[in-house]
């Protein structure tokens, strides 16, 4: 037996001596008896609807951390954000800066506030945004924008699919028409079709305004699945309103080429000298480093290749109101290092897919508005700013992450600040 598979054989081993037959089957089997007396009737919030709750999980030191006194007096702000409430989660939020951008949308020095409970997180990304202002801001371009949803269709043949098709293609206008018909904000940029044998795959893809806007796009692609089923002259035998081909909230490709959100790039030349002085190391070392992790990346099998985008984003996204779900997406990207023939440090991260906002979703609960407003970027006309902060933030993080391991100081931070 291979070396490789002895943990797992002495683990099965464990469980049999630990575990008999009977007590594998009266553990594993299907229980019926009575449930407890039920803590979620009603998912709305209101003051009887959470006292209820409270009444039914019956632990007031929980009740104390949760339903605090400042939340309960602002307790209504949550009632479009969440069902069955009882409280609100404290995390500690730090700031790393000054961050300085220098984007089409993102001009200046930022604060980001990022919540986080990973220890050395923050102040790693407080030496990376120190080093790239030192080296007079990183040089950031949204690139391009769009959300997308994607319904399939069954057909009992290629013949029918291709006859769906060729009506469905005639009908952009209208399906325009209706799916803008629901949002104030969205417009729907383009449809492409894809054919895999009797299956249609359509892709909608919107431009959102500041919104993040997967619940724009759901809502408006509904509208034009629902009329494409009542009218099309080829019925499907089956249909759901999205085919798995929009990548929400799943790591993929297709997005590395083409965009999910927002797509931007960041850039910063940085001198030799200050490469040694913030990360005690050199250009050459961090190209060397990125090479040999390029490779690495390819031999697993990873989308993309960076150190930790969803570091970054998911400290972000949760500090300011964003669906931190979409980290899984929005964390592929690209990042490079390389010496400059003068013997100085190019890099530059891109990111295709960043799922933000700075209006609708949780933007403007207390919190996360607080947030928003220490950086400046809350509100209307503000997302595409704060995709710059994002993309320059992945790049702070790379470059101090990076400087880490080739310094040698990656574990000892941890150790130092972790414990």
């Amino acid at each position: 037996m291979p070396k490789i598979n002895l943990h797992k054989r002495d683990y099965l081993v464990n469980i049999d001596q630990d575990v008999t037959l009977t007590e594998f089957d009266s553990k594993l089997s299907p229980k019926y008896h009575a449930t407890a007396r039920k803590v979620n009737r009603s998912p709305y919030l209101t003051e009887k609807n959470v006292n209820y709750r409270w009444g039914v999980l019956n632990n007031i030191d929980a009740k104390l951390q949760l339903l605090d006194s400042h939340t309960h007096a602002q307790m209504e702000s949550y009632s479009k954000n969440i069902e069955f409430f009882i409280g609100t989660l404290k995390m500690p939020v730090g700031t790393a800066g000054p961050l300085r951008v220098n984007g089409l949308f993102a001009q200046g020095d930022y604060q980001v506030p990022l919540a986080t409970t990973e220890a050395a997180l923050v102040a790693s990304y407080n030496r990376g945004s120190n080093l790239i202002t030192a080296s007079g801001g990183a040089s950031a371009m949204l690139l391009n924008e769009g959300v997308t949803r994607t319904p399939g269709f069954a057909f009992k043949s290629l013949v029918q699919a291709g006859k769906f098709v060729a009506w469905l293609v005639t009908q952009f206008d209208h399906f325009k028409q209706l799916a803008e018909s629901t949002t104030d904000h969205g417009k729907l940029n383009d449809i492409s079709v894809n054919i895999e044998g009797n299956h249609v795959y359509l892709v909608f893809e919107y431009l959102t305004g500041d919104a993040s806007g997967q619940n724009m796009v759901t809502i408006a692609t509904n509208v034009v699945f629902d009329y494409i089923l009542s009218t099309t002259p080829v019925e499907p035998d089956y249909a759901f309103l999205d085919g798995n081909l929009s990548g929400d909230k799943k790591a993929n490709s297709q997005t590395l080429r083409s965009v999910r959100g927002k797509k931007v790039t960041a850039e910063i030349l940085i001198p030799a000298s200050l490469v040694a002085k913030y990360l005690h190391t050199t250009p050459k070392k961090m190209a060397q480093f990125g090479q040999m992790t390029t490779v690495g990346g390819a031999l697993s099998g990873t989308i993309g290749i960076n150190a930790h985008y969803a570091n970054a984003l998911a400290a972000l996204y949760i500090a300011c109101g964003q669906d931190a779900a979409c980290v899984a997406e929005s964390a592929i990207g690209m990042t490079r290092m390389e010496e400059t023939e003068e013997g100085d440090l190019y890099a530059s991260v891109t990111l295709p897919n960043l799922m933000i906002g700075t209006v609708g979703g949780g933007t403007s609960l207390p919190s996360q508005k607080a947030c928003l407003d220490l950086l400046g970027l809350h509100g209307s006309g503000k997302s595409q700013a704060l995709a710059e902060v994002a993309a320059a933030l992945c790049l702070a993080g790379e470059l101090s992450i990076v400087g880490a391991f080739c310094a040698g100081h990656f574990s000892n931070a941890h150790h130092k600040l972790a414990r």
